[in-house]
């Protein structure tokens, strides 16, 4: 998917590369779920790092922890995080915010769950 907002771009260029490629792996699996639910999804920035928004969902981020790795972060007023931690209790989770994943971790297929949990979170 090509980036069609130009700040969205520079930050992904701003990353290390073995970070990029991590987080553009997580950035295909965002999309790949909105257009499999058929969600439209809208990418901008938000505190600085890539955001997926959808008109009635809860808003995914990506980004690069100071501890090092890559992360997906949602809404920290959500049940999102507590939720998908009782599914994959083994993870690495900061509080009720993201799911940490090290460099040669491989985010798990349940991660999708996640994304879409997020994506469709206000829907009826």
């Amino acid at each position: 998917m090509e980036f069609e907002n130009a700040n969205v771009a520079a930050a992904f260029a701003a990353f290390p590369d073995e970070v990029r490629a991590r987080l553009l792996g997580l950035r295909a699996r965002i999309v790949a779920v909105a257009l499999a639910e058929g969600i439209q999804l809208e990418e901008a920035l938000r505190w600085g790092q890539p955001a997926y928004l959808v008109p009635k969902g809860s808003t995914l981020r990506l980004g690069a922890p100071k501890s090092g790795g890559f992360a997906l972060y949602t809404h920290c007023q959500t049940s999102l995080m507590d939720d998908f931690r009782a599914l994959c209790p083994t993870l690495s989770y900061e509080g009720n915010r993201a799911v940490h994943f090290a460099l040669e971790d491989e985010p798990p297929a349940a991660i999708d769950l996640l994304i879409r949990a997020a994506l469709t979170y206000h829907m009826a």
